[in-house]
């Protein structure tokens, strides 16, 4: 993975730190090394996060080395991009399809108050 400003790995350990206590929305990427379409929407997670930085943080988290959260969750299926702004999810779309969404991140900040333009 290419070094982003806006994009960063979490474990269960900082999961609540990082994610579920930020004071912005984080959009984590639920993944796997040997999950093929992850590796997929990567690049265009990497550049979303690119795109939104000072709105929205990202984070990837391998689902694999860090099985408590995701299970916790309820992540059944890879790749899951899930939305948490205010401690809760918000948004989450399991699949490799990363059409629609960067439409339903400029909805979770609209609502959450942050201007998407």
């Amino acid at each position: 993975m290419d070094t982003h400003a806006n994009l960063f790995h979490i474990g269960d350990q900082d999961f609540e730190d990082k994610v579920t206590k930020s004071d912005v929305p984080v959009i984590v990427d639920f993944w796997a090394s040997w999950c093929g379409p992850c590796r997929a929407i990567a690049p265009v997670f990497e550049r979303l996060s690119d795109e939104y930085q000072g709105k929205l943080k990202f984070a990837k988290m391998d689902i694999d080395q860090h099985p408590n959260t995701s299970s916790h969750l309820g992540i059944q299926a890879i790749p899951t991009l899930m939305v948490v702004g205010d401690g809760e999810a918000r948004v989450g779309r399991a699949g490799p399809d990363p059409t629609g969404v960067e439409s339903e991140i400029d909805r979770v900040l609209v609502e959450n108050g942050i201007a998407v333009a």
